[in-house]
């Protein structure tokens, strides 16, 4: 891929060599970041397990995303009332559903009721194509509406590994402070260590990289990143 002068001038301000400090790599990663407006502080880290469909989760984020997250909520009853007070931008039952069935999804998440899972179910052909499906191991299949809009708002993401086994978040917007981003990155980590599976053998984490959008990657050293959050 053919790279443009800045982007090589600013790759060069990284030692691709070298595993840096959290704060180092922060700092660094938002320091070779080019965009003209105010992009996202992602982190890739690959996951050394064998079953990599088993691994998944959500992590609520200390200081969340920095992005405007809008929630869906399929429920009846005093539940609908219950999600508009907790804060949901969309909120219904059946009404709702024939929306999203037309193609309808302007929406961030989705939160449904258990009662209305046989309904929303159907719409796997439009929710599941854009990962919106609620499921209960997310935490979006629950009784407790209030709880669960409050948390998506608040910055609750939830995670999974690609084919290659590299889980892929964005942790808030560049111009977080560097703390607030650490603070969020080790968020991560602690929540990736909490979940990893009972049979997991040696380094669960094997790299992990932070980079601003239209940045440059920057290695983080793994095994203090590991050993400052179990």
């Amino acid at each position: 891929m053919k790279r443009g002068k800045k982007y090589i001038q600013l790759k060069e301000k990284v030692d691709r060599t070298k595993a840096y400090t959290l704060g180092d790599a922060v700092g660094l990663a938002k320091a070779t970041s080019f965009s003209k407006f105010d992009g996202t502080l992602e982190i890739s880290t690959k996951i050394n397990y064998k079953s990599l469909q088993n691994v998944r989760g959500t992590i609520s984020l200390p200081h969340g995303t920095g992005k405007t997250i809008k929630v869906l909520v399929f429920c009846k009853g005093d539940k609908q009332n219950e999600a508009k007070e907790a804060g949901a931008d969309f909120v219904g039952d059946m009404d709702l559903i024939e929306k999203v069935a037309g193609g309808w999804t302007d929406f961030d998440a989705c939160v449904a009721t258990p009662d209305m899972m046989k309904e929303v179910g159907k719409l796997g052909p439009v929710l599941g194509r854009k990962g919106l499906m609620p499921k209960p191991k997310a935490g979006t299949v629950t009784t407790d509406v209030s709880k669960a809009v409050k948390e998506l708002k608040a910055g609750r993401i939830e995670y999974r590994p690609d084919k290659g086994g590299v889980v892929h978040l964005g942790v808030g917007k560049c111009s977080f402070s560097d703390d607030k981003l650490s603070e969020n990155i080790n968020a991560v980590v602690a929540a990736l260590m909490k979940d990893k599976p009972s049979d997991a053998k040696g380094d669960y984490l094997k790299s992990f990289s932070v980079a601003a959008t239209m940045g440059i990657g920057v290695k983080v050293d793994v095994k203090e990143l590991v050993n400052a959050n179990i």
